[in-house]
């Protein structure tokens, strides 16, 4: 225990038999074996925190990494020519970019309408039945 060998406890035991007496060794045991268990309570409860505290700052750490590959990545893709960070802003120049080719097709069209004539309708409509042989009955 601590270092020390059999012989230096039974020396310190009788060192204090001989300066406390039998009657206060007793008292003194007691108050040493509290003081060593609240000591041995404060080193636990510091290795905790102490254990806490590199597990939260290697958390952070780990966390810091992940956003900056995010980081790195959002730029990657930024770099892309039509690709933005807001979907929405795509989709609204794709409606809008699509509306103005539409309204600039159909002004083309207007333009370059020529007139063109319609067969009236047929209301009779006739059926031909073939034969057997080929012939037209």
């Amino acid at each position: 225990m601590f270092g020390m060998g059999f012989t230096e406890i039974l020396l310190i035991a009788i060192v204090a038999i001989l300066f406390l007496g039998p009657d206060k060794l007793p008292e003194m045991m007691v108050k040493v074996a509290k003081f060593m268990k609240s000591v041995k309570k404060a080193v636990g409860d510091a290795k905790g925190a102490l254990d806490e505290e590199l597990k939260i700052s290697d958390l952070k750490e780990e966390a810091m990494s992940y956003k900056k590959q995010l980081d790195s990545a959002t730029q990657e893709l930024q770099g892309f020519k039509n690709i933005g960070i807001n979907p929405m802003d795509d989709i609204k120049e794709a409606i809008t970019s699509t509306k103005d080719s539409f309204a600039s097709s159909a002004k083309d069209a207007e333009q370059n309408t020529i007139a063109t004539q319609v067969e009236p309708k047929n209301e009779a409509v006739t059926f031909t039945k073939k034969d057997s042989k080929g012939d037209k009955a």
